[in-house]
């Protein structure tokens, strides 16, 4: 067997043709541009990369991206007081704090300076208390995406019921994700490193999602027959080449859907956090 390969790239594609003519209404209703403010401190190599990425998507769609850049020796106080700035500036609609930070900031007090109603990367305090509460709210970007691919996946059948397995258990992904799957009614076990018994865990499941940060951790023999795989992991091998959390070439043979590294789930991060800038916007516009 061989799973069905589920482009990100291909569905995160449709996503932004679909916002463009959206960007463009709520434009022109208020006379002013939809706009993202995405804060980077410091020259983080990759953390730049993304940004850049980020940004170019923003205008691709008509979104203004408002490029924030402060030293690495800006001090949490003054990067707190950059973030209640945006917040409180009527022409920024969404907000970005681009992580990590450099070590001697504290992202958590940092995140709490964020408006809520401009906290579309769903990392405020509020807004996670919101979700796992099952409440109205701005998703996570990526574990949002997660579930895109998920339904792409299983081509909009219903997942209520099914057994799912979320590897990882950052704040970022990995809790998240457990609270976005339990909201579909999914029942979830979620893993990390220390627990036992993990691969009788994941060969359970019908929906595995792997976020754990391990190049190819995951194997093939683990996983059971005709399981959906949304692999979250980057991670670069010695050589340069790009390598999710799954190992892809025995996977493949055992899943029935999967998602490739790269082309996966990054770029629905990057396209949820367009959607819920619109959806921001369009908060604020009504």
């Amino acid at each position: 067997m061989s799973a069905k390969i589920v482009s990100g790239k291909e569905l995160a594609a449709r996503i932004r043709a679909g916002l463009k003519p959206e960007v463009s209404a709520i434009s022109s209703k208020r006379k002013q541009p939809v706009c993202l403010a995405v804060v980077l401190v410091g020259d983080n190599p990759a953390s730049t990369v993304y940004v850049h990425a980020k940004e170019q998507a923003a205008r691709e769609v008509g979104i203004l991206p408002r490029d924030v850049r402060l030293p690495e020796r800006t001090t949490q106080p003054e990067l707190e007081a950059t973030l209640r700035e945006l917040s409180a500036d009527p022409a920024v609609d969404g907000i970005l704090l681009q992580l990590p930070l450099p070590k001697h900031l504290s992202e958590f007090d940092a995140l709490c300076q964020i408006a809520p109603e401009k906290d579309v990367d769903g990392l405020t305090p509020y807004n996670q208390g919101l979700l796992f509460r099952g409440a109205s709210c701005f998703q996570p970007c990526t574990p949002k995406g997660v579930m895109r691919l998920i339904d792409e996946a299983v081509g909009g059948e219903s997942i209520a019921g099914k057994r799912a397995v979320v590897l990882g258990r950052s704040v970022l992904v990995g809790r998240p994700q457990y609270a976005l799957l339990i909201e579909r009614h999914c029942t979830v076990t979620l893993c990390h490193s220390r627990t036992e018994g993990l691969a009788e865990e994941i060969g359970r499941a019908d929906i595995v999602v792997a976020a754990i940060g391990k190049p190819e951790f995951v194997r093939g023999e683990w996983i059971k027959a005709g399981a959906t795989v949304i692999d979250v992991g980057i991670n670069r091998s010695q050589s340069g080449k790009l390598l999710g959390d799954v190992h892809f070439p025995s996977a493949v043979e055992r899943a029935g859907a999967i998602t490739p590294v790269p082309g996966g789930v990054g770029p629905m991060t990057i396209a949820m956090l367009l959607e819920n800038t619109v959806l921001a916007a369009t908060k604020r516009a009504s």
